[in-house]
């Protein structure tokens, strides 16, 4: 792990700051199995359509995001969740001001 204080109690949403008109991420940790990264969308901002080589895990942390998986679109509010499988087309947008912590397991 990195970028994160360790034995501490943290909220995760403090720990990625919202920028006007950008997509801000930090790293948590990143190997060949795993990537951890938390990201803040300003509202409109996105991540275009891309795929991933493992399945991408996202947990709504503050906000609304749109999420689409093969061109499906679905809203995500603080505290749900959802699977980007891999290998297909996905996308994330900041519906309104967005923070998501993002678990890829490849």
């Amino acid at each position: 792990m990195k970028n994160i204080n360790k034995s501490e109690v943290l909220i995760l949403k403090n720990q990625v700051s919202y920028q006007a008109g950008q997509v801000v991420s930090k790293t948590l940790a990143q190997n060949d199995a795993v990537s951890v990264t938390l990201f803040a969308f300003d509202k409109g901002e996105e991540i275009s359509t891309h795929e991933s080589g493992g399945d991408a895990f996202v947990t709504c942390l503050d906000g609304v995001g749109e999420i689409t998986i093969d061109g499906v679109n679905y809203e995500l509010h603080e505290g749900e969740s959802i699977v980007m499988p891999a290998k297909h087309p996905h996308a994330v947008r900041g519906k309104e001001q967005f923070k998501m912590l993002l678990v890829v397991v490849f």
